[in-house]
């Protein structure tokens, strides 16, 4: 089979190797064999390709898994050759809290990821895949879609009338746009794209900021909100933006920890984070049950994820040069 790997440590885009490597063995009890037709990237795939995150050399990249059963199991009830599949960011965190192995087993990180062609694994690594999506969109779901999830949703209780704040245009950001609109929400989203925001807006979003003219866009955000502050940030950049984020949430109010866009670390006005009574929660994707709730409610609103561009396996290092130019909106899907 076809299949990327790391070629050379320390890690980087040059690294990347396109090499056949031995077919997966027929499942075993338990096991689906799965012909995988597609992956999408994530930050967090970036920086193992990178060398951001350490990972071992010759490793097989790509947390994000979708395609068809081409075998299964001989006790094996859950599938059927032919359905359409999406794998799971923590393989071994199927419902409840994670256990403490989850963050050590992701796939592309800690264990080989799905930048290859076929993969013999676990019933369990996988779901069924949204009826009527093709591999790419099921591909988006596994990290970005997830995440979006968990923060309106599992951490939070997001309601019709609720408001929330989505920051930029990636794919956590579309999802939590699209989720909570579904969910009857009003949303405020930022860019530094005057372009982007439009295409914000024709999604539904609710209140627009470009945060490039808008430096203090917390304070424009309870302008926006007659002074009460949004019920729920989706905070992407990290300690760049959380001083922002805690400014534009109301009292009592729940920001969602996601990314590091904007810094790893850096000051944090505990001040303001006590007297406002917040609730900042990290957050790393979620549980199996969890991507099963999401794929109910997605065939129950009709959500579709937003693809930006797609590339082919073998130009996968492109795919990650275009992610680094910013130029994309939503997700950057691969075909393999």
């Amino acid at each position: 089979m076809k299949a990327i790997r790391i070629g050379a440590s320390p890690a980087s885009l040059d690294a990347l190797e396109y090499v056949d490597l031995d077919d997966p063995a027929a499942p075993g009890p338990g096991q689906i064999k799965v012909a995988l037709k597609a992956s999408s990237l994530n930050f967090h795939d970036y920086a193992v390709v990178k060398g951001m995150i350490p990972s071992a050399l010759g490793r097989i990249p790509m947390s994000d898994g979708a395609g068809e059963v081409v075998a299964i199991g001989p006790d094996v009830t859950e599938y059927a050759v032919g359905d359409g599949v999406v794998s799971t960011f923590f393989p071994d965190w199927l419902d409840g809290t994670p256990p403490r192995t989850a963050f050590t087993r992701v796939p592309g990180d800690g264990i080989d990821g799905y930048a290859r062609e076929t993969i013999t694994a676990p019933t369990t690594w996988f779901t069924r895949a949204p009826k009527g999506y093709s591999h790419a969109e099921a591909a988006t779901l596994t990290c970005a879609g997830l995440t979006a999830w968990r923060a309106l949703f599992v951490d939070n209780a997001i309601k019709p009338g609720d408001t929330v704040l989505v920051q930029g245009t990636g794919g956590v950001s579309i999802f939590a746009l699209q989720f909570a609109k579904a969910a009857g929400a009003t949303v405020i989203a930022t860019s530094s794209s005057g372009a982007k925001l439009e295409r914000l807006r024709d999604m539904g979003a609710d209140h627009l900021i470009n945060y490039k003219e808008e430096t203090a866009w917390g304070a424009k955000v309870l302008a926006l909100t007659a002074g009460v502050g949004v019920d729920c940030v989706v905070e992407i950049g990290g300690a760049g933006t959380l001083d922002q984020s805690m400014m534009a949430t109301r009292v009592g109010g729940h920001i969602a920890l996601i990314g590091v866009l904007a810094g790893f670390a850096g000051p944090v006005q505990t001040a303001l984070l006590m007297a406002k009574n917040l609730r900042v929660q990290g957050l790393t994707v979620g549980s199996r049950k969890q991507q099963l709730d999401m794929i109910a409610g997605i065939e129950a609103n009709d959500i579709r994820p937003v693809i930006s561009d797609t590339f082919g396996l073998e130009h996968l290092a492109d795919a990650f040069r275009h992610q680094e130019s910013g130029g994309h909106f939503g997700k950057i899907a691969v075909e393999i």
